[in-house]
């Protein structure tokens, strides 16, 4: 159960929002004194070994980079024995449609195609250098010509059956923990499912196994060692034609399985108008008579006009807002949402970017959001698509926005404070949270700004494509 009673969330944030400006009144000085002083590079290693709170706002399917996929993809004794296959080879004559264009498949869908088909494919072991760079290339954009169509009409078919194998999601969901608990995540809530999942030979795998299954790779020393607690949220393609039924489906399944799989969430592009959300008022109501309360965050105002897509997302029972960039043409509910503090807006601001909904980040509502009483955080979104990380999210935002170390803990704190975690644990993560800060904060406070500066030498940031177009860095 979640108290989300307006004046209980009011007070929790206002309780956050004083002891940010309080820790601000040690440290914020001397953070300022850094971002004037640091090189891009020091700056984005400062930002590295910040610690942070949570990624609210991940799917776990566009989270992986191109290079894991393959890793994992092409090592048997990480993907459960299976051979991957990319059709990466055509006849020159072909007009070939984009989505087919390095799709990858199973070894079971290999051995039943056609024999004129089985030479497009190749195993992924067996691609050659330019294929391998050609395939990871078709898996992310490049911030150049590509851009929605992209991301949503042609990188999810390419994956094929990749995201079929429930060895091959356990392996990458656990090399995100790695990647995060490097940047120094405290808490992941990411948007996985373990529907659909078919074994080597075709058959569907049951969701008990399936769900057991992730239970042990989590428990493995190597997912233990990377101090990064995951929960799950349970994810409905907005405007499939049965999502009321999957609505239902996901709520009995997260109802039954509520200590790993803490929230549910309805995505999918806003512009196909078969999913705004006024559509599913009914079905959430039929749900809340069934089901003890489940916490909701939903995708809403990630489009180019104004929508009501916000305010109708609030009445189907959301305590947080994913993206919300058309909140600021909304004033009723922006007015809200200020009062009351009840709801946070998961801020993707690379994500916003890439896909055009705000390509001048300049121009993005979130200081607004942040500075006039809304809870917001960071977060990554679709991080392997972008060829990103969080410290991007939070590099962008110091930049572009100038933030305050007040802001930047206060963020931190509400992406804890608002996430869907059992209440016990999220006290257990805000009291770690708070002494992680502590310790960075002596790290890079005792000594002059020169030396805190050269500390961060020691600092090796894993810093990816998005980081090397976009701010010139590279740390290899």
């Amino acid at each position: 159960m979640h108290d989300r009673s307006p004046s209980r969330t009011l007070s929790l944030w206002l309780a956050l929002a004083l002891c940010a400006l309080a820790r601000a009144g040690d440290f914020g000085p001397r953070f300022d004194q850094l971002v004037a002083r640091a090189t891009p590079a020091q700056l984005y290693a400062l930002l590295y070994d910040m610690p942070k709170g949570g990624d609210l706002h991940n799917h776990a399917g566009g989270a992986n980079r191109a290079e894991w996929i393959y890793a994992v993809c092409t090592d048997p004794a990480r993907n459960g024995g299976d051979t991957f296959y990319c059709r990466a080879r055509f006849d020159e004559s072909e007009v070939v449609d984009p989505t087919a264009q390095f799709r990858t498949i199973r070894r079971k869908a290999f051995e039943s195609l056609p024999e004129h088909l089985k030479g497009e494919y190749v195993p992924l072991s067996a691609l050659t250098p330019d294929e391998r760079r050609r395939w990871f290339a078709s898996l992310r954009l490049d911030g150049t010509t590509d851009g929605r169509l992209e991301f949503f009409s042609h990188i999810w078919p390419r994956l094929g059956q990749v995201s079929q194998s429930l060895p091959v999601s356990a392996e990458l969901l656990v090399e995100n923990m790695k990647a995060f608990g490097a940047e120094h995540l405290a808490y992941l809530e990411t948007q996985f499912s373990v529907e659909g999942m078919v074994d080597n030979d075709g058959a569907a795998v049951p969701e008990a196994a399936a769900v057991d299954f992730v239970r042990r790779r989590l428990a493995q020393p190597d997912a233990v060692a990377t101090g990064v607690t995951v929960r799950f949220q349970r994810t409905v393609l907005r405007f499939a034609p049965d999502a009321e039924g999957r609505l239902a489906q996901a709520y009995a399944f997260v109802d039954a399985h509520r200590d790993l799989w803490v929230g549910l969430n309805m995505a999918g592009i806003e512009e196909n108008g078969h999913g705004y959300p006024a559509r599913f008022l009914g079905t959430f109501r039929e749900m809340r008579a069934k089901y003890p309360t489940l916490a909701l965050s939903i995708h809403a105002g990630e489009m180019d006009g104004p929508d009501s897509h916000i305010r109708d997302t609030l009445l189907l029972g959301a305590s947080r807002i994913g993206h919300g960039v058309n909140l600021i043409r909304d004033p009723e509910t922006l007015l809200l949402l200020q009062q009351t503090g009840r709801v946070l807006v998961e801020v993707n601001l690379i994500s916003n970017r890439m896909l055009g909904y705000t390509p001048d980040l300049s121009r993005h509502p979130f200081p607004e959001y942040l500075r006039t009483g809304v809870p917001v955080c960071l977060n990554t979104d679709d991080r392997g698509m972008w060829d990103s990380n969080l410290t991007d999210e939070y590099y962008t935002a110091v930049t572009q926005f100038h933030l305050s170390w007040a802001e930047i803990v206060a963020m931190g704190r509400a992406s804890l404070a608002h996430s869907f975690v059992q209440p016990d644990v999220r006290q257990s993560l805000l009291a770690a949270f708070d002494a992680r800060l502590a310790a960075f904060e002596a790290r890079y406070g005792a000594d002059s700004p020169e030396a805190a500066l050269a500390a961060l030498g020691a600092v090796k940031p894993a810093a990816y494509g998005y980081a090397r177009r976009s701010f010139g860095l590279s740390f290899d």
